[in-house]
């Protein structure tokens, strides 16, 4: 994670996205606290980077996604798009600063206007920014756009004539393939792609991310890759941030995460990746976590003054870990930034030792 830019620093300099101490919490069922979905994550995507942002089910993943793109607004925290800071931005302000960012979701089914042709949901964007190939359009004529929304089309993979379809005319592919040209439509700086390829089927999970890499390749732009999918991101991502109940505890360049994780609950996520090689899978230890998530309560979680989150006196993951000892259960761990041959790499652990060396989480908890 890099430090915050200059407010005046030179347009094309700031990183795609910046994301401080991004704070979202949801009141919980009857008065009784609020809901911690995201509490305190930083992290940063450069212009051209990828970077993926992993967990499981539930660990807020998602609603840092929906931060980013000002579809939920944060508790507190600040959210900045090449430089320029977006958290605060009414609506009317912050329309012209859309062209810049985009999100895919995760099921396109649900995400598509079934009533509208491919050609107005491709288009949409086009006409609403007044942009087509980076230049003002002349004069929004319908030739112009839709020779737009063909070239498009073209370059996700999919014929001109899918133009003049609707979506459930369309297979699953197809119709994420139509999302991806939407939002790619007006080349933004910064594209979050939540979950991309869960909702498809496995036959065509890897030709989405394929087309994903190669546009994302030709166009430059920076991409937030949020996913379960430990396969997936391996192959997408420069780095990746690891999520557990809504904290980032774990960031570094990709190919040195997979190669030594350094938190233990990374290391046991890790763990359940399956490997091709059959002797190997069965030389390799498996990671089991117990206990569960109740042990790792984190108050009433109400915000104190300002919409600031109250700070946590524990690690979040010491009700699992199979390494956790007493100051795990009443101190919170820093976030700390170890060196790395790939770049500086970051941990939330006590277990971590300032020079980079890690505990070994399979001693201590093991299934063959």
């Amino acid at each position: 994670m890099s430090t915050a830019p200059d407010a005046t620093a030179p347009e094309g300099t700031a990183p795609a996205l910046e994301v401080r101490g991004l704070v979202r919490h949801f009141a919980a069922p009857r008065g009784k606290g609020s809901v911690r979905a995201v509490d305190g994550v930083s992290l940063t995507v450069g212009r051209g980077e990828v970077v993926g942002l992993v967990g499981e089910s539930g660990s807020g993943k998602s609603t840092v996604g929906r931060c980013v793109v000002r579809l939920d607004t944060p508790t507190a925290g600040t959210v900045r798009i090449g430089g320029t800071d977006i958290t605060r931005l009414s609506r009317r302000r912050l329309r012209p600063l859309r062209k810049d960012f985009n999100i895919v979701y995760q099921d396109p089914s649900a995400s598509l206007d079934p009533r509208m042709r491919v050609s107005r949901i491709v288009g949409e964007p086009l006409l609403l920014h007044r942009v087509v190939s980076g230049t003002a359009l002349r004069g929004c004529t319908r030739d112009e756009v839709r020779g737009r929304v063909e070239e498009l089309l073209g370059q996700v993979g999919l014929p001109p004539g899918t133009a003049d379809r609707r979506p459930h005319e369309l297979s699953g592919g197809q119709r994420q393939r139509v999302s991806i040209a939407r939002a790619l439509a007006v080349d933004p700086m910064l594209l979050v792609a939540d979950e991309p390829t869960s909702a498809l089927d496995v036959s065509v999970q890897a030709s989405v991310l394929n087309l994903l890499a190669d546009l994302q390749r030709d166009r430059g732009f920076g991409c937030l890759f949020i996913t379960h999918d430990l396969a997936a991101v391996e192959f997408l991502a420069d780095r990746i941030a690891v999520m557990y109940l809504g904290e980032i505890i774990e960031t570094a360049p990709a190919a040195e995460l997979f190669a030594a994780p350094k938190h233990p609950y990374t290391q046991a996520l890790l763990s359940a990746v399956p490997v091709p090689d059959p002797p190997v899978q069965r030389a390799r230890k498996r990671i089991v976590l117990q206990g569960d998530l109740s042990g790792s309560a984190l108050g009433p979680g109400l915000p104190g003054p300002g919409g600031v989150a109250q700070t946590v006196d524990h690690c979040r993951f010491h009700t699992r870990c199979p390494l956790a000892f007493d100051r795990c259960r009443t101190e919170a761990p820093e976030h700390r930034t170890l060196p790395g041959p790939g770049g500086t790499r970051t941990v939330a652990c006590h277990l971590v030792a300032d020079d980079g060396t890690a505990p070994d989480a399979a001693a201590a908890h093991v299934r063959p």
